[in-house]
């Protein structure tokens, strides 16, 4: 069963994926995000921080049906945070060492799709229970550079796929989430 918690950034869809995830007696937690600086650093030590220390946890973005999927307990929920930052780390390894204004992004979108495709079909094998938080990019304006407006349509175009395909779709919004699917 796949749950999509989506909202704005700081809006508590962590803390809402947690919460629903609290109910199972083991809790897988996939982190996605990459240490590439201080900050980060920091950002991630607080998210480990706030989880319950028997939550095992598994840094990854890619190929994530090698952990999900058929051999997952049903007793156990994972908690997959967050697609957009998967999204960015696909699109970022994808591209290379090209200068951003010389992306292919129908190649670049390609990539992350073949994640996501790999990630839907591991969600639809688990018998556990898998919540993906995802932020919701299309409540703003359009972005200025180039490649923000690329991320937006790419990200936003892979949450309607996973809404599309979740049991359950919750929007989190100033820590309150509404069950929207």
């Amino acid at each position: 069963m796949m749950i999509l918690i989506t909202g704005g950034a700081r809006s508590g869809k962590s803390r809402h994926a947690e919460r629903l995830a609290a109910s199972s007696e083991r809790v897988l937690y996939i982190a996605t995000s990459k240490i590439f600086d201080e900050e980060m650093a920091a950002r991630i030590q607080h998210h480990r921080d706030s989880r319950p220390a028997h939550w095992r946890t598994l840094e990854q973005y890619r190929d994530l049906n090698s952990v999900i999927g058929v051999q997952n307990d049903p007793q156990q929920a994972i908690v997959l945070e967050c697609i957009t930052t998967l999204i960015t780390n696909v699109m970022f390894d994808a591209a290379g060492d090209t200068p951003e204004d010389k992306w292919d992004f129908s190649a670049v979108e390609r990539q992350v799709n073949q994640q996501i495709d790999l990630l839907l079909a591991a969600c639809a094998a688990s018998p556990a229970p898998v919540y993906l938080v995802t932020n919701e990019v299309g409540m703003g304006i359009v972005p200025e550079n180039r490649l923000a407006r690329h991320f937006r349509d790419i990200a936003g175009r892979v949450n309607q796929r996973l809404a599309q395909q979740a049991r359950e779709v919750w929007l989190v919004v100033s820590g309150i989430g509404v069950k929207i699917k």
